[in-house]
């Protein structure tokens, strides 16, 4: 019988040197999985624009031929302006979020956020060199988790493009269903702005809406899911206005009336 010595040094062996396989997978896999991160949140960008489906299954050439005309510029929250030396693949918005140097406190809101980046990412859609449409980040909570996805507004940067959501952890066939085709294509056309561009008028209803023509401001709601329809509601609202992409969005008006 091997003694107790024994057997807690060949424990603490095995141990050693599996934490040190798991180490090294993860160090080998970390760029492949940066890259991965890349391409998926190049698709969910390109779905939110309209210019892939969300089923559709994207080569690497496909997706670099279609991401050919959008491009990312990241910007400064508090002003709306662009940040020219800074790599949009070096700035991630849900990290810097998440540090006191990087961000900045909001007061309660219905988006639940506690926190905005000093700076975020945002992706413009120029196909010709002129725009045609906007993607901008968003998030917030909804019943059980927090949603992240892409909002694309056109170059009016008032009527919706297209919605996607790319995380989330609500419940399957109830709030899940922010993931079902038929309701992101009831998106298109909607309208964000009433008569003040400062304040987002958009919304999820309690029940069914009317075509974009009739009822642009508001969106079918989902069956079942009360609070994760008014967590889409009040995070497109929250990030639409001053504490998200309100700045940015004025500003664009502003050059483009100019």
């Amino acid at each position: 019988m091997k003694s107790a010595r024994y057997i807690l040094g060949f424990a603490a062996a095995v141990c050693l040197v599996c934490s040190v396989l798991v180490s090294g997978s993860a160090i080998a896999l970390r760029e492949r999985q940066a890259e991965n991160a890349e391409r998926e949140r190049r698709r969910n960008v390109l779905v939110a624009s309209g210019l892939a489906g969300a089923g559709e299954d994207l080569s690497e050439t496909d997706l670099a031929e279609r991401f050919a005309s959008v491009r990312a510029v990241v910007v400064d929250l508090a002003t709306g302006a662009a940040i020219p030396d800074a790599d949009p693949a070096g700035v991630d918005p849900v990290v810097e979020a998440g540090i006191a140097a990087s961000s900045r406190a909001v007061e309660d809101n219905p988006a639940r956020i506690r926190r905005v980046e000093n700076r975020s990412v945002v992706y413009l859609v120029e196909p010709g060199g002129e725009l045609e449409a906007i993607v901008l980040p968003v998030r917030g909570q909804g019943l059980w988790s927090v949603l992240y996805g892409f909002v694309a507004l056109e170059a009016d940067l008032n009527t919706v493009r297209g919605l996607t959501f790319y995380e989330h952890k609500e419940t399957p066939g109830l709030g899940g269903e922010v993931d079902n085709p038929d309701w992101k294509a009831l998106w298109p056309g909607r309208r964000v702005f009433g008569a003040d561009p400062a304040a987002p008028v958009i919304e999820v209803a309690r029940a069914a809406a009317g075509p974009p023509e009739e009822d642009p401001h508001r969106v079918d709601g989902l069956a079942g899911a009360t609070m994760t329809s008014r967590g889409v509601t009040n995070l497109l609202r929250f990030w639409l206005a001053g504490n998200g992409f309100g700045p940015l969005l004025e500003r664009l008006r502003r050059e483009t009336a100019g």
